[in-house]
């Protein structure tokens, strides 16, 4: 298992309120885009239950600029 596993929907949205995010609106089926004003970036979420694969933890990421160990730290 690698630093990003174990991360649920929640903890995720919760962490990235922190970096400025903001839910935006809802798109198909569960997946949710959420935007930064601050950094005028958009990043979708996938609300599922259970916990996120850490792939797509990581693209969740890359798509909102923000760094691995930010993350962790936050």
């Amino acid at each position: 298992m690698g630093r990003l596993s174990g991360f649920r929907y929640r903890d995720i949205t919760r962490k990235l309120r922190r970096f400025g995010f903001v839910f935006d609106r809802q798109v198909a089926g569960s997946h949710e885009i959420w935007y930064s004003a601050a950094s005028n970036r958009y990043t979708t979420i996938p609300n599922h239950a259970g916990e996120m694969p850490e792939g797509t933890l990581r693209a969740i990421l890359r798509q909102a600029d923000i760094d691995v160990d930010a993350f962790l730290a936050s």
